[in-house]
């Protein structure tokens, strides 16, 4: 609800026109600025843990099943990852 100059005959009326509009706006602004989470954000950095961690457990055994020719379910096992780092550690 801006008026124009024309309608505001002194500088005075401008100026109380000028202050109600401010006012209306921020209490607009306070309006806007309340919100409210549905999902806290403690659960949403659990969340994006699980899904690395399943991410990761997924790509480990389709990379060792599929890619590596193994059986699956060898991948998740602590002999194969035992074998795995003695390759690795080898000097």
């Amino acid at each position: 609800m801006t008026l124009d100059q024309k309608q505001v005959r002194t500088r005075e009326e401008l100026k109380k026109v000028r202050a109600q509009e401010k006012q209306i706006e921020t209490m607009r602004d306070r309006r806007k600025k309340i919100r409210v989470r549905l999902i806290p954000v403690w659960v949403k950095v659990a969340i994006v843990i699980f899904l690395t961690i399943a991410s990761m457990l997924v790509g480990t055994v389709v990379g060792y099943g599929v890619i590596g020719n193994g059986k699956p379910s060898e991948a998740l096992q602590k002999g194969t990852w035992t074998h795995i780092m003695d390759i690795i550690n080898k000097k």
